[in-house]
């Protein structure tokens, strides 16, 4: 296997490729698609606590109102809107090939959606902590 094939090389230029943001986009759509993933098998395990015992699945409840989880549940809120923005400009790209010269437009209007509904969000969050601990 050469030094390219391998993961670590496929790493090394994915990470390292000056495509712009669009590539930026493909990297932020396939990471917010497995962090959408992986929350969901999480919780399918925890509902699935609820039949082994009530105590082991409010622990695991307590565990998400952790601060420390917290950052993991606001990377998690932006990647459900990244994918959902993104997924939505995707389709239209699809559907409507000649807007694909209006990409880098529509990549920058996909981050400021994302980033206007999450910050604040993230916000309440915070408040919401801060107030209730």
């Amino acid at each position: 296997m050469s030094a390219t094939n391998s993961p670590r090389g496929f790493l090394a230029k994915t990470i390292s490729y000056k495509g712009g943001i669009g590539h930026w986009s493909w990297i932020l759509h396939r990471l917010g698609g497995l962090g959408i993933a992986a929350f969901l098998i999480l919780h399918i395990l925890d509902i699935f606590m609820v039949g082994v015992s009530k105590e082991a699945f409010e622990a695991l409840l307590f565990i998400y109102h952790a601060a420390i989880i917290r950052p993991f549940i606001w990377a998690l809120l932006f990647g459900v809107f990244y994918h959902a923005f993104n997924g939505i400009r995707i389709i239209i790209q699809d559907f409507w090939p000649h807007m694909f010269k209006y990409q880098k437009q529509m990549a920058t209007a996909v981050w400021i959606i994302v980033l206007v509904l999450v910050i604040p969000l993230i916000g309440i969050d915070i408040m919401n902590l801060l107030t209730h601990g």
